[in-house]
């Protein structure tokens, strides 16, 4: 194929409107009638919250680029100053759909279920107005702060995604008018729930009673007008690790300069006074451009928070519990069973016990010498950083990488650093230059036969609470070249000891992309020379331009290639003589799915990884990033049935169309299946069977 062809900007969507669609998703998924009510609640509440971080990273970044006048084009030929001014017109869209969503499907439904949310306080009766002004006094009034501005009080520091309420008062005496400020406090429940009579339940959002209660918190002035504003500022760290003499103290400077990160979004209530809008804009020194326009409560969130209310067990999924894990007996010692055979994992389905018990037994087994590890985000109250401490309070040789630029949780993983150092256990803060991003834990014990590596790998965090969220698969394994291999990877990573090669993983930034690339290459040779050749892969996201070229040859060769992005997808399908063979799909459900597994059909000896990159130049360039071959017979077969199940999923995929869009699927004379409905009932059956025995999924095979 000609490099012209292969270069043309043409054959690639751009990586932030492509984001979007993904958004899209999510909020058709809310729009989804077949799905229980306060679970569409929840999906529109994520396409906030996603859209929130969106412009603090990555529309702030292109902001960047495009304030230092830098011109250089993306894959699909677009300047920053280009991306921008298709992006703001359709992240407005996507609010004036969000909106339209809440006010003409959510909300009437909610009321009709027994919910009514109140905004005027004329819609209260005696009793309710009565509740919400003692409430207002008793719980809110001293949590507020009211910020006057004049000559003598300059316009507050406003904080990043904090709901606040604008107004402007007159003052009594004088008859000047002026700009007053006051955010709603975050920690108070920003849903309150009113007395009422019958089975209907009435709520009401806080900066609602705030405002009704304004007049009390600026005694000498008359509130001419009160409106709730929100800004989105600028988060993108930016470190410079070379000049960094202290990575950790950098990185704590860097979290405290956030707050006064640009301003790039203003959002704003649809009727807000025009003097007032004009003082916000010129106090935020923000332009029309970056204001949106909102018909209805700011913040989208809190319509997740509203689904958690009690009492609406039918409007919601059945709660799902994770299974024990097939083929693990609790009362066995756990390194034994590692030993005999690889233990195949796949969250939330089964439970993250095992990598928990895989920390805690070693922190307390005599045997075991050393324990390393890298943690990329944990959570609040981490079961694996308390064994890992426990480890070197026991006189463990513990190693933990924690990553201080996972990018919001840097904070966190400041604390959590200090307090495993605190314990004993020797903590890296990374590479310069590089995340380190890849799930891997080793434990070095003393056998009989001498020192036996333990390993787990995974594609997801080491945190119990995204595990039960997260659509995750990861190995238990006591192979000893993938053992060596764990090894040289901390040594990598804690001195500067770089192995010549590798036994078994495929490490990133230096090693991964070649090999991808050869696996693809492969597939494409074969085809040429009139042999069946098949590529699965599945990913969060797919951006990388030299990945996508190689696909795009293996297409014109004849590789049938099977693609399930759950996101960012640059590549065109259906492009004739280019992309013909390439089929995209993006499942959206209940979990996330986060889980990167690759299929080769490598003449019908299938070659199988997983692990936590995707197909995107951080992962494959700028991260050290860990993938895995998957060779064990029956942990082979779990991971290839979950791509066959995912590829017959007729509910839940959309399937992407060679304009960009995607759609689900017309279901006439097709089976109806949802492939987490199918895995969640596939768990709940195995541990009926024999949980000594490995789980086996029989559907029926593809060409592999």
């Amino acid at each position: 194929m000609d490099k012209a062809t292969l270069n043309n900007p043409e054959n690639y969507y751009n990586r932030e409107l492509s984001w979007l669609q993904f958004n899209y998703r999510i909020l058709e998924e809310a729009r989804d009638k077949s799905i229980p009510l306060f679970e569409r609640m929840k999906f529109l509440g994520i396409t906030e919250s996603n859209l929130s971080e969106f412009f603090m990273v990555r529309v702030a970044s292109l902001v960047d680029l495009t304030n230092a006048g830098v011109e250089k084009t993306d894959i699909a030929g677009l300047t920053p100053r280009q991306q921008l001014d298709l992006i703001i017109p359709e992240t407005k869209n996507m609010t004036k759909q969000q909106y339209q969503t809440l006010n003409r499907t959510i909300l009437p439904e909610l009321a009709e279920s027994g919910v009514n949310l109140v905004r005027d306080y004329n819609e209260l009766d005696d009793k309710q107005k009565k509740f919400a002004d003692r409430f207002f006094m008793k719980e809110v009034y001293p949590v507020l702060t009211p910020m006057a501005v004049d000559a003598s009080r300059p316009f507050p520091l406003i904080g990043n995604r904090t709901l606040n309420i604008g107004a402007l008062v007159r003052d009594k005496k004088s008859d000047v008018v002026d700009i007053a400020t006051v955010q709603v406090p975050s920690v108070l429940s920003r849903i309150v729930e009113l007395p009422s009579a019958g089975a209907m339940r009435t709520v009401m959002l806080l900066e609602d009673v705030i405002k009704q209660n304004l007049n009390k918190l600026f005694l000498n002035y008359e509130i001419v007008c009160a409106h709730t504003y929100r800004i989105i500022r600028n988060a993108d760290l930016s470190i410079d690790e070379d000049e960094a003499a202290d990575l950790l103290k950098e990185i704590e400077k860097q979290i405290r300069l956030r707050a006064w990160g640009e301003v790039i979004k203003l959002e704003v209530e649809a009727d807000i006074n025009k003097k007032l809008l004009k003082e916000l804009k010129s106090k935020l020194e923000v332009g029309d451009a970056t204001v949106f326009s909102i018909n209805g409560p700011l913040d989208l969130t809190f319509i997740g928070k509203l689904a958690g209310l009690s009492g609406f067990d039918h409007l919601k999924n059945k709660k799902f519990t994770p299974q024990p894990v097939p083929g693990i007996d609790p009362d066995r010692n756990l390194f034994e069973q590692i030993k005999e055979k690889d233990i195949f994992l796949h969250h939330p389905y089964y439970e993250f016990t095992p990598v928990v018990n895989f920390i805690r037994q070693a922190a307390s087994d005599p045997d075991v010498l050393a324990i390393k590890q890298t943690l990329y985000r944990v959570s609040g109250n981490s079961p694996i950083v308390a064994a890992l401490a426990k480890a070197a309070e026991n006189g463990k040789q513990v190693t933990v990488l924690v990553e201080l630029k996972a990018r919001f949780d840097e904070e966190n993983n400041i604390n959590w650093a200090k307090t495993l150092e605190k314990a004993g256990c020797h903590v890296i803060y990374g590479l310069v230059g590089l995340k380190t991003h890849s799930k891997i834990a080793l434990v070095v014990r003393r056998e009989e036969e001498g020192i036996k590596r333990y390993v787990h790998l995974g594609t997801g965090n080491y945190n119990d609470i995204t595990a039960r969220l997260y659509t995750d698969t990861g190995i238990l394994t006591a192979n000893d070249k993938i053992g060596e291999d764990a090894t040289a990877v901390f040594n990598m990573l804690s001195g500067y000891s770089e192995p010549p090669s590798w036994n078994k993983l495929l490490v990133a930034p230096i090693w991964m992309k070649k090999k991808f690339i050869y696996l693809i290459n492969r597939e494409a040779q074969n085809a040429k020379a009139g042999k069946e050749a098949r590529i699965v892969a599945k990913m969060n996201s797919l951006c990388d331009p030299d990945i996508i070229k190689a696909l795009y040859e293996a297409s014109s060769a004849g590789v049938k290639i099977e693609l399930i992005v759950r996101g960012i997808c640059c590549l065109k399908v259906g492009v004739p003589g280019l992309s013909e063979n390439i089929s995209v799909r993006s499942i959206v459900g209940n979990f996330l799915e986060h889980a990167r597994i690759f299929y080769f059909h490598n003449e019908g000896f299938a070659d199988c990884y997983m692990g936590s990159a995707d197909w995107m130049p951080r992962n494959l360039d700028k991260r050290v990033e860990i993938t895995f071959p998957v060779e064990d017979p029956d942990a082979k077969e779990r991971a290839l049935s979950i791509l066959r199940i995912q590829l017959s999923d007729t509910l839940k995929a959309h399937i992407m169309q060679p304009d960009g869009s995607y759609v689900k699927q017309d279901l006439r004379g097709k089976e109806k299946l949802s492939a987490q409905e199918f895995f969640m009932k596939e768990a709940v059956n195995a541990g009926k069977n024999d949980e000594k025995k490995p789980a086996r999924v029989f559907v029926p095979r593809t060409s592999d």
